[in-house]
């Protein structure tokens, strides 16, 4: 079983980057099923529109998740109750609209639990999320209700990300962050089986400050009075993401590999 999961999609660049790199690598890899975080797709990076689930489905995304920006679009509200590939932090309060996760089949028929969690460190004010994590593992248990269990923890500080690594491990697929757009280089397998990686990065253009203008940005830091509102970069994009072969048995991981594929960074693949 291949299970890609690319990191959060970043503007115009990050979804001309999916658009044209995914279904090639789709079918070189031979990937089962696909996650890819959609939060920042919209211009101007900063949540997800209708159109960009759309296109992202039509690349050849089976689930979309998200995480602090994912009611940026106004226009999210409003479809996201009735296009359950598409999942919002199960975290945020109850009664948001959405799931936070669900049970999808894959291109091989096997069923693929995707739970999207945001932490609670420096982000927005969400419940607690590994009281969330344990609610939904007691719930959903690997091999029992799912043949594989992929976790997106969508949050700022690498501890928070790496405990919750060490609390699905043996019960989860893989279990990822997301949300710093920088791919951190500690993807590995951790001992009960469970893939592991710190961040994914960003799939977006990284001729940048995690997707906007560098200039701009520069100025920002340096308290510039011509400094403007963020806005993206508009170079060439660059996908990141990690690629997950999976024990169809046991539901754990036997490999991973890191997917970099652009001009920005040096290509893995």
């Amino acid at each position: 079983m291949n299970i890609l999961i690319l990191g959060d999609v970043f503007g115009p660049p990050g979804m001309k980057a999916v658009k044209e790199k995914l279904p090639s690598l789709i079918k070189n890899k031979k990937i089962d099923f696909i996650v890819i975080n959609g939060e920042n797709a919209a211009d101007p990076g900063v949540g997800i529109t209708k159109k960009n689930v759309e296109e992202l489905f039509s690349a050849g995304a089976d689930v979309i998740t998200s995480g602090n920006h994912i009611w940026d679009q106004k226009e999210t509200m409003k479809f996201i109750d009735t296009e359950e590939r598409l999942l919002r932090p199960e975290n945020l309060a109850k009664g948001s609209p959405g799931k936070g996760f669900n049970i999808y089949k894959s291109k091989n028929n096997k069923r693929v639990a995707v739970v999207n969690l945001m932490g609670n460190i420096f982000m927005k004010k969400s419940d607690d999320v590994f009281e969330a994590a344990k609610k939904f593992i007691n719930n959903v248990k690997l091999k029992v209700d799912a043949d594989f269990i992929v976790v997106d923890m969508h949050g700022e500080i690498t501890s928070e990300k790496e405990a919750m690594g060490y609390f699905f491990d043996g019960k989860a697929t893989a279990v990822v962050g997301t949300h710093t757009h920088v791919p951190t280089s500690d993807h590995r397998i951790m001992e009960k089986g469970t893939a592991y990686q710190t961040d994914l990065g960003m799939c977006g253009d990284y001729k940048s400050v995690i997707g906007m203008n560098r200039d701009n940005s520069l100025k920002k830091f340096l308290k510039d009075s011509s400094a403007v509102r963020h806005y993206p970069a508009t170079g060439n994009g660059t996908i990141s993401g990690l690629l997950v072969i999976a024990n169809e048995a046991t539901g754990l991981a036997t490999k991973v590999e890191p997917i970099i594929l652009g001009d920005c960074l040096q290509e893995r693949i």
